[in-house]
């Protein structure tokens, strides 16, 4: 059976091959946190992206680029089905980011501040609220029948703002006179949680991709029934 452009068994193929990206790229930032000498960055204190500034940034690399894939995928098999026009373009939003992220690396601040760094960190923002905005207007189209998984694709992408939101309220301390934010905010634990909680977001979603059926996607993808059709 065709559809959309494409066999269904053709997009269930990719969605699967996107969500396999997905959990290699995973493990890979995983693997950063566990295998010398990566693993003298402390979590804690310092960002993913200062992994970049070392000898494993080929690995960093690497799963940025596969979680892009694994996005790129998702979001095609969304706009193919029309799901979300503001979806898709937040979904374009964030897998752009991950590819800008890759060029221009964090700021090395045992060099001094740099351009590329400051693209890479406002990048980083627009990434950090693109997919879960994306998620969780495409909670209920993904999974129209099953509440649990909306509403597990929905917590996961509230729960990742909600860490951004720790960010925010310590700038708003920092500005009323506290010390800067970066210094007593444990970020590199809060932007861990962000991100991780965020992915696991989109994994959710892919799997919903792979499960939902033509009609499940709406009129949009189906014809009338044929005593609609006529008077």
């Amino acid at each position: 059976m065709t559809y959309g452009g494409g066999s269904r068994a053709g997009w269930r193929t990719a969605q699967v091959g996107g969500l396999l990206a997905l959990a290699i790229g995973a493990c890979l930032l995983t693997a950063l946190h566990l295998v010398p000498p990566a693993s003298e960055i402390s979590p804690i204190r310092r960002t993913l992206s200062e992994y970049a500034l070392g000898p494993s940034k080929w690995v960093f690399d690497l799963a940025l680029l596969l979680v892009a894939a694994a996005s790129a995928v998702a979001f095609a098999e969304v706009a193919r089905r029309r799901l979300s026009r503001s979806a898709t373009a937040l979904g374009v939003l964030w897998t752009v980011s991950l590819l800008v992220l890759v060029t221009f690396t964090k700021t090395d601040w045992s060099i001094g501040p740099s351009i590329g760094g400051l693209i890479h960190r406002y990048t980083s923002v627009v990434a950090f609220l693109a997919l879960p905005a994306a998620v969780l207007l495409l909670a209920r189209p993904v999974f129209p029948a099953s509440a649990g998984k909306r509403w597990l694709a929905r917590g996961l992408s509230v729960f990742s703002l909600l860490w951004f939101g720790t960010i925010l309220a310590a700038i708003g301390y920092m500005m009323s006179g506290g010390p800067a934010w970066w210094r007593f905010l444990p970020l590199g634990l809060i932007e861990r949680m962000l991100v991780g909680s965020a992915v696991a977001a989109l994994a959710v979603l892919i799997v919903g991709l792979i499960r939902l059926r033509p009609r499940d996607t709406g009129p949009a993808m189906s014809s009338p029934p044929a005593e609609s059709r006529y008077p």
